[in-house]
């Protein structure tokens, strides 16, 4: 963070200060006291049951030099009024001082971690950056992720989330972004939004927010994003795989589950073969490209970056390459379109290796009135793709409509622990999927697989 006196900390969050109003803090922001550094600054955030409050003095014998609360506590502190404001009003303030830092925005249904890894990757090649931890994407994890910029810092990119119309505006007055990426319009969240229109509009807030000097970078994946305009005059690129995107792929082979493809742009064309697993993840890596085209970054950069590029963030199509089984740990998040992406890349694996195909499923949350619908439509999927064994996880839905066959074995499971027992009828050369939203907690199976296997493949040794 720019160092910054708490007298002026305490002006900039109509605050009470509590402390000699000279302390300089040039330090970092936490909120978890586990994670305070000397010099920083502990976000005292009220939770459901605890309060930030009571890790305080926790914080200070980490070598906190400030609390910001909503009670005065014994040391130096800032009382203010919302805790969570408070944090959103400091990131503002420290990003309207960076006037040299340019802040790349991602929205979308899905693909905003993946895609704020590749970029964040291309750009570390062009200079300092700074982007979200996991997915800090909302109105906590943003100005969190906006924090830890300092003067030398020159890229920060930063997700942004939405469960409710007006999230992402109130993000972009926090972030000021000058490139906003739609990446695709798609089902998640569709429970709390009630319609795909609902959440179209929302997306589209970043859009609207960008300056006459900005960039809107939309994907060609769904008829709501293209249509999306800028209502202040920024530009605007696409991409997709269509001829008439600005940023393209051409010739997509998908290669020992990964995509290779020629990136077309108006600055050329060059080859790129990514290390990510799904032929998905060319939309991902399309957005990453257009957004590094904007900022002035080489062809061959990109290009470059793109081919060497890892997964910073856990448990996203995470492959586990074990004695005789490979295991792909998908477990972070689910919807429709994702779950219908990594049992393509399951078929592939499966059918390049010559074992069965195992998807371990388990629910897909946050899709309202469609849920019943949707997860019939992955169990169906899942059986027309010729998937060797469906293991419902919590999550009978999947099977609705589906019958025993030769082609799909079907296995309903009440939870983890008995999932995890199908392990002993793994083979060499099988393929295995784990794929859930994230609040099933699926990466405890993907963990109780792995020690399974090895157990076994130790025993018969």
């Amino acid at each position: 963070m720019i160092p910054i006196s708490t007298q002026e900390l305490a002006q900039i969050l109509s605050g009470t200060l509590h402390a000699s109003a000279d302390i300089i803090i040039d330090g970092e922001c936490v909120i978890d006291s586990r994670k305070m550094n000397k010099g920083g600054i502990f976000f005292a955030l009220q939770g459901e049951s605890v309060t930030g409050l009571d890790f305080a003095a926790d914080a200070f014998s980490k070598g906190a030099a400030l609390v910001i609360g909503e009670k005065q506590v014994d040391g130096p502190c800032i009382v203010v009024e919302d805790v969570t404001k408070a944090l959103g009003h400091l990131a503002a303030h420290v990003r309207s001082k960076l006037t040299n830092l340019i802040v790349i925005a991602i929205t979308g249904s899905e693909g905003k971690t993946t895609t704020k890894d590749l970029l964040s990757w291309i750009c570390a090649i062009d200079g300092e950056t700074v982007s979200t931890f996991a997915s800090y994407n909302n109105e906590i994890g943003l100005p969190l992720t906006l924090l830890s910029c300092t003067p030398s810092t020159k890229y920060c990119i930063v997700e942004m989330g939405a469960r409710h119309v007006g999230d992402i505006a109130h993000l972009c007055q926090i972030a000021d972004p000058r490139i906003g990426i739609v990446l695709k319009v798609g089902s998640a969240h569709l429970g709390e939004f009630g319609t795909i229109e609902a959440i179209a509009k929302t997306k589209a807030e970043l859009i609207e927010y960008l300056p006459e000097n900005g960039t809107a970078i939309l994907g060609n994946y769904d008829p709501y994003t293209p249509a999306m305009t800028p209502t202040k005059g920024a530009r605007v690129i696409t991409f997709g795989q269509g001829h008439q995107e600005d940023v393209r792929a051409s010739d997509v082979e998908i290669r020992e589950g990964r995509a290779h493809f020629d990136l077309v742009t108006p600055i050329g064309r060059a080859a790129v073969g990514l290390r990510l697993v799904g032929g998905h993840q060319v939309s991902n890596a399309l957005a990453a490209a257009a957004a590094a085209t904007t900022l002035g970054i080489s062809l061959d950069s990109i290009a470059g970056g793109l081919s060497t590029a890892e997964i910073q963030s856990k448990w996203r199509m995470q492959l586990h390459e074990l004695p005789g089984l490979l295991l792909i740990n998908d477990a972070y998040n689910a919807n429709v379109d994702s779950t219908s992406a990594a049992l393509r890349a399951l078929a592939l694996f499966a059918q390049e290796r010559g074992g069965q195909s195992w998807a371990f499923l388990g629910k897909m949350l946050e899709l309202g009135e469609s849920s019943a619908q949707e997860h019939q439509r992955i169990g169906t999927l899942a059986q027309a793709m010729g998937i060797d064994h469906l293991v419902c996880v919590g999550a009978p839905e999947y099977t609705t409509g589906l019958t025993q066959d030769d082609e799909m074995r079907i296995h309903k499971c009440l939870g983890i622990t008995e999932a995890a027992m199908f392990s002993d009828h793994f083979a060499p050369g099988d393929v295995v999927l784990v794929k859930a939203s994230r609040a099933e907690k699926l990466e405890v199976l993907a963990d109780l697989l792995e020690q399974s296997w090895m157990t076994k493949i130790g025993g018969d040794q």
